[in-house]
């Protein structure tokens, strides 16, 4: 279970390492909407929370749909800028059928984006399905997407204005206070590629990012099955500090390959008896339920998003779904005609993070 990234052929020039505000931001948003994917942040997200203007918080919480299970491909941009403004100006320029179909996406399940398909703006049969899994997702995933479907020129001025916002809010000061780990980390990557090439580049990024032996193939090891193309349009590696222990890759159709990736330290796992580790170990050994343990991890989902997201049958999904709660590895809570099913993050973690790190990649 990998994404292939083809780059026969690109010039050397055309891969890059560049920090992005807005990149930055957006991992910042998603710890705020997923504390429990990084507890070292949890603090920091705590402060930020308690001291935002109600306004502010509800306007992140409305928006959420944006970043919190899937990063909206616009927020992780291929070709960064010095500053969130002119990074956001780049978004404004996207049209508004990008934009939604972006927008839209709620999972990071095998079929995230379908180019071919009609659009949720004028097929009434898309935009039936698309608000279908909005609903799915909750109240206000549903009522962004309605007012997103109905007026998409509001509904992204008023996420630039959100974003906008929360540079006030919080972003500036972290920014700054992250400016010196990035650069540090940009020129260390950089000078491997200038003296030793990309392979040496991309093993200081992460040991789940390899060069095929022939140097025409990135493979980033994540669970799910996708290759992309960047001999055209060039690659971008984009740091975070905020963004462990995620590895972000933007490789829908359209879109330029982009992979953000995390230069903070992991932390150590905690140790767990044999018992658990053997009953959870028998669980996890199989890979549909590995990729829906990677749907989970990044927030509620229900049996039939699960097997939208994956191409199964809702009764195979409830199966797996059976074995991972037996392992005391999910939990589940019913909303209206809703169950939805939540990842045990500190379960995960008892089994190592480097089991951690691969779902949340």
């Amino acid at each position: 279970m990998t994404l292939r990234i083809d780059i026969s052929g690109l010039p050397s020039e055309r891969l890059r390492f560049a920090a992005s505000p807005l990149a930055e931001l957006t991992a910042m948003l998603h710890v705020l909407a997923e504390p429990g994917h990084h507890p070292r942040l949890a603090g920091w997200a705590g402060e930020v929370w308690a001291e935002l203007r109600p306004e502010l918080a509800e306007r992140l919480r409305e928006a959420e749909f944006l970043w919190r299970s899937s990063r909206a491909d616009f927020l992780v941009p291929a070709r960064p800028r010095p500053t969130l403004a002119e990074e956001l100006d780049d978004v404004d320029r996207i049209d508004d059928e990008t934009y939604v179909r972006s927008a839209l996406v709620t999972t990071c399940g095998s079929n995230r984006v379908r180019f071919a398909a009609p659009s949720p703006l004028t097929d009434a049969t898309a935009r039936e399905r698309a608000l279908d899994l909005a609903q799915a997702r909750g109240a206000r995933q549903e009522a962004f997407a309605e007012r997103l479907l109905a007026d998409p020129a509001a509904v992204r001025a008023r996420v630039r204005h959100t974003l906008e916002q929360c540079a006030d809010a919080f972003f500036d000061a972290a920014w700054t206070s992250v400016a010196v780990q990035l650069a540090t980390d940009l020129r260390l990557k950089n000078d491997l590629l200038k003296r030793r090439g990309i392979g040496a580049a991309l093993a200081s990024v992460s040991g789940a990012i390899t060069l095929t032996p022939d140097g025409d193939c990135i493979i980033v090891d994540k669970l799910q099955d996708k290759t992309t193309a960047a001999r055209g349009t060039g690659l971008t590696f984009i740091p975070s500090v905020f963004g462990r222990p995620h590895l972000v890759a933007v490789h829908a159709p359209g879109w330029q390959p982009v992979v953000q990736y995390p230069v903070a330290e992991p932390s150590p796992s905690e140790p767990v008896s044999l018992e658990t580790v053997t009953l959870r170990l028998q669980a996890l050994a199989h890979p549909v339920r590995l990729r829906l343990l990677r749907t989970l991890a990044r927030g509620p989902h229900t049996t039939g998003e699960l097997a939208h997201a994956w191409e199964l049958s809702p009764p195979e999904v409830s199966r797996h779904l059976a074995v991972l709660r037996r392992a005391g590895l999910l939990t589940a809570r019913r909303h209206g005609r809703y169950i939805h099913y939540t990842l045990d993050l500190s379960a995960i973690r008892t089994l190592g993070t480097d089991l951690l790190s691969a779902v949340l990649r």
